[in-house]
Parts: structure tokens; sequence; C-alpha cells
């Protein structure tokens, strides 16, 4: 039988999630994820209104995402003061009210539960004892840094967590998968702060960020490398070696009349991630020569003597 609490006749859920009592199981995740993003504690170190109101929405959501849970309070629900059901007795004193069956009598409906027990697991007494609700850990967050290396490789390293336990910070072991990007979260189940009466430790989200590469840059899992090349190689074309993460170089081919800009992919030289490999994505760039001697200053000139076509035709005719 599903446990019923006093409180469950003093608050509305529905309202502190802010959803309809009518709202599928989809919009009361959707809600509660929303909320609890913007109130968690993490991100609202020095606000305790934030950290209870997220209390709140967890502890509504803890009832109202289980199905069996959510049916027990609606019926709940049905029978406080709302409906009639449970308020204050002759003269304030606590008690029972009359329901629409009248006086002297009280129409409760509670399906799945034996009605003493459902009493008595909210007031305490014969029909059962009252008793502190399963409450979820809080979900925690640590950031942790990596080399360029160790992201593309991927690395199992230990994280520092703030709360400490026997004065020692708790340290948790983590399996950096290959090919995580800077700023990615990895969610580590259970690792998070612990429960109380019995519920569930919550979530641990590392963020990862990831330094950069003096060579290398990363576009999902390819990988990028910017190729420098000569007047020449640019305009007659030539083959180059291009180095590699892996280590060694692939010769790449630049075709005659390549323009600084152009990218040439290299299939299967990227990062390699849920069984499939990236490609390596080079970005070819003319380097123009800063000094020219009297007999390099001569050929150019005299090149520049054939040429009859300017680049910038398309914006004198605009």
């Amino acid at each position: 039988m599903t446990e019923v609490k006093r409180e469950w006749l003093e608050t509305d859920y529905y309202g502190v999630l802010g959803v309809p009592e009518s709202a599928s199981a989809a919009d009361i995740t959707r809600a509660y994820r929303d909320l609890a993003r913007k109130l968690h504690p993490d991100r609202n170190p020095d606000d305790p209104a934030a950290e209870e109101r997220f209390k709140e929405v967890s502890g509504a959501y803890d009832v109202l995402h289980d199905a069996e849970r959510r049916k027990a309070y609606d019926q709940v629900r049905k029978m406080g003061p709302a409906a009639g059901g449970f308020g204050p007795g002759p003269g304030g004193a606590g008690g029972f009210r009359p329901g629409p069956g009248g006086a002297g009598g009280f129409d409760f409906n509670f399906e799945g539960g034996d009605l003493g027990d459902l009493l008595g697991s909210v007031f305490g007494g014969a029909g059962g004892r009252s008793r502190g609700g399963a409450r979820p850990g809080r979900d925690q967050q640590a950031q942790i840094s990596l080399d360029f290396d160790e992201a593309v490789r991927g690395v199992t390293t230990t994280v520092a967590l703030g709360d400490a336990r026997g004065g020692e910070p708790r340290r948790i072991k983590v399996r950096i998968p290959p090919g995580v990007t800077d700023g990615q979260r990895i969610r580590l189940r259970g690792k998070g702060g612990p429960g109380t009466g019995g519920g569930p430790a919550g979530d641990l989200y590392v963020v990862v960020r990831v330094a950069d590469h003096e060579l290398f840059g990363r576009d999902g899992a390819n990988l990028t490398v910017t190729l420098p090349v000569t007047f020449s190689e640019a305009a007659l074309g030539a083959t180059v070696a291009v180095p590699t993460f892996d280590g060694g170089t692939v010769s790449v081919k630049i075709p005659p009349g390549t323009q600084s800009g152009r990218v040439l992919r290299v299939r299967g030289r990227g990062v390699e991630t849920d069984g499939r490999r990236g490609d390596l994505l080079v970005t070819v760039t003319v380097a123009v020569p800063q000094k020219l001697n009297s007999r390099q200053r001569k050929a150019l000139e005299a090149f520049a003597e054939t040429i009859d076509e300017s680049p910038r035709d398309h914006l004198e005719r605009s």
C-alpha cells in the first residue's frame, strides 16, 4: 500500500509545479526539470529561498511522477478541506468534518488500500503510525579539466567533491569517454548527495573543460588543422605532408588554383566516438611573403603584367 502523508492534505503539489491536475506524466516531468534547473542550489549558492523552493519542487515531483502515489494523493486531496472531508472539529479542535455523505457519515473512496491504514498513515494511532517519507538526495555538480589529448582518447580520472566525509573530500572515479567535448556534462547516477529516510542518492554531473591544442581543433567528431601553402603551390598545385593527431603525416593533394580558405577532407583521421571515426579537415591558407629579394620582385612584376583580369571585377560591376 502507498504510504500517505499528512502534508498531502496541506500542499497543492500541482500548484507547486505550476501544472493543472489533468497534466500528463510528460508535462509533470517537463515542469519539474525546468524549475529544478532554475532553482538548483548550485546555480543559487547564496539564495536560501531558492533552495527551499527547490526542495518543495522536488517533493512535489517525488509524489506526482509516480502513478501509484499520484493516484493516492488525488484520492486524499478529495477528502481534504477542499472537499469538506477533513477540517477543524467543534470549537476548533482537530478532527473530521462531515463530507458529502451528510452528518454522521463520511463519503470516502480510497482505492488500493484499507481506509484504516490510510488514516493511520496520515494521523498515526491504531490504524498505523506516521513515518517520515523517503527523500531523494540533491544532485551535485563538479568540474574537471582535461588536456586536448585526454579528451580525444578518453581517460579515467577522479573528481573531488567538497562535501567532506570523515574529514576528507569525497573522491569519485570518473570514466571520460573518447571524444568528449568542451562544456559537455557527464551524468553519474547515484553519486550525488545522499538521500534521507531511505531515499535514493542524487546524481553527480561532471562538466568537462578541454584545453586547446597547439595545432589541432575540434568540430564535433572531426579534427581541424590549418595548412599554410605558398602562392606557387596554391596556383600550380602540389602534394603536401600534413601532420595527423595519431602521429606521422598524411599526404594531401592541393589542386591547382586552390583559394585561401578552401577546406580539404582527409577521411577517417578524426576523433573516434561511438565506434565511428570522424575526418581531418584541412583549411588551406596562402602564405604571402613579407619580404622579397630583387629577383623575386622582378619575377612577380613580370607575372603581374601577364594578368588581364582583376579578381575585383564583380565589385566594380556592382
